[in-house]
């Protein structure tokens, strides 16, 4: 299954609750955090709701 890393660019201080809790679920938290993540709708979703707080690198195996 391909994988992408997430990597939370900007703060959450000042964003609504739904944001907050959807960085939290990707496991993020902090600017410059990072995860790796299965590339699945699920999580495709999760990154279009806070597409403005990340950025997304797809890897290559």
């Amino acid at each position: 299954m391909p994988k992408i890393k997430i990597i939370q660019t900007r703060s959450i201080i000042d964003r609504p609750k739904d944001q907050k809790r959807t960085i939290e679920a990707l496991g993020l938290g902090r600017p410059n955090w990072e995860r790796v993540h299965n590339d699945t709708p699920q999580i495709r979703g999760m990154i279009r709701k806070v597409t403005h707080l990340v950025r997304v690198e797809e890897i290559k195996d």
